[in-house]
């Protein structure tokens, strides 16, 4: 784990001098020249999603938290799932959306929320749902929750700022224009160069959730199984639902959007057809090569999630450690 803080963590700072960067190049073009104007407004940024980070995803994914006696089943998975995990007890949501998934979010690991929507309910086994809900809570655990909120809001505020200075600023003279023009366009590389940056933390974040899940006693095959039956679900939604959760998929167990595809290679995996990974088939996928062509290989880099073959693979090599 301490690899994945660290890679973390690195990305907190490539991420930060980013935007301090081009914070500074804006003041510059304002004729703003102090070094502690730069500094206290890029950590003023990183405050307010830090304190309406949460607020924004309960809104955005129609949270209500769930209240003493209601769905107690859910409700002691989690406590035994958390004391497992060694771990305060999250607050558990319910998201009235009926793309079937998980997730986690919170400012820490005593703020940790984990939410299932309306449409896993039903579709998971116990031994599945328990997997998936392990997965959620180790996002917890590994404190990446909060990591990756704030990562998140980088690339949009700087795609907010390229979208301003090369379309609406300058306006005074030929100069002011061209420069704001260079500042747009940095920002916009910027914007590229980071969304790149918070893609890549996301997918590294879910390999150590699949494992920490693997770690609190869940057999690898129920989480290669939920996987595959949360990729059918999706596939099966109506592509306008799909794109109503296409900011917060970062969140989610999988990615919604990949589910066509993912499903078309997974199901090569159900040899029996039977709609599940056992774990005979898990362990068949052991031994094989995953190679993935170029068209994947690109996939993947814009995805915030691993290509899933790859994350079923690593699953297969976690059976029976």
């Amino acid at each position: 784990m301490w690899y994945l803080k660290l890679r973390m963590w690195l990305l907190m700072a490539v991420l930060f001098a980013i935007i301090y960067a081009v914070i500074a190049m804006i003041s510059a073009y304002l004729g703003i020249t102090n070094f502690y104007f730069y500094l206290v407004l890029s950590f003023a940024i990183m405050f307010v999603q830090y304190m309406v980070g949460p607020k924004m995803v309960e809104w955005s994914m129609g949270v209500h938290y769930i209240k003493e006696g209601e769905y107690p089943e859910l409700r002691e998975t989690i406590r035994s799932l958390a004391e497992a995990a060694k771990i305060p007890m999250p607050r558990i949501g319910i998201s009235e959306i009926a793309l079937p998934n998980a997730f986690a979010f919170g400012r820490s690991q005593k703020d940790g929320r984990v939410c299932v929507t309306r449409g896993i309910v039903n579709l998971l086994s116990n031994d599945e749902m328990r997997a998936v809900l392990g997965h959620e809570l180790s996002h917890i655990k590994n404190r990446d929750v909060l990591t990756i909120t704030l990562l998140s809001v980088i690339p949009m505020i700087l795609y907010r700022i390229a979208w301003q200075f090369l379309f609406f600023g300058g306006r005074r003279d030929r100069n002011s224009n061209q420069s704001a023009a260079l500042v747009g366009l940095a920002a916009f590389i910027f914007y590229f160069v980071t969304n790149l940056l918070v893609l890549y933390a996301s997918r590294i974040r879910e390999y150590f959730a699949d494992k920490g899940s693997v770690d609190l006693g869940n057999d690898p095959a129920n989480l290669a199984s939920a996987l595959y039956k949360l990729v059918y679900g999706s596939a099966r939604m109506p592509k306008e639902e799909l794109k109503a959760v296409e900011g917060l998929k970062a969140f989610f167990v999988n990615d919604p959007s990949r589910a066509m595809s993912e499903f078309n290679d997974l199901k090569a995996l159900d040899l029996d057809k039977s709609g599940t990974i056992s774990t005979q088939e898990l362990d068949a996928l052991r031994d094989k090569t995953i190679k993935l062509n170029f068209g994947d290989k690109l996939m993947e880099v814009f995805s915030t999630h691993p290509n899933m073959l790859k994350r079923i693979k690593r699953l297969s090599e976690w059976s029976h450690v």
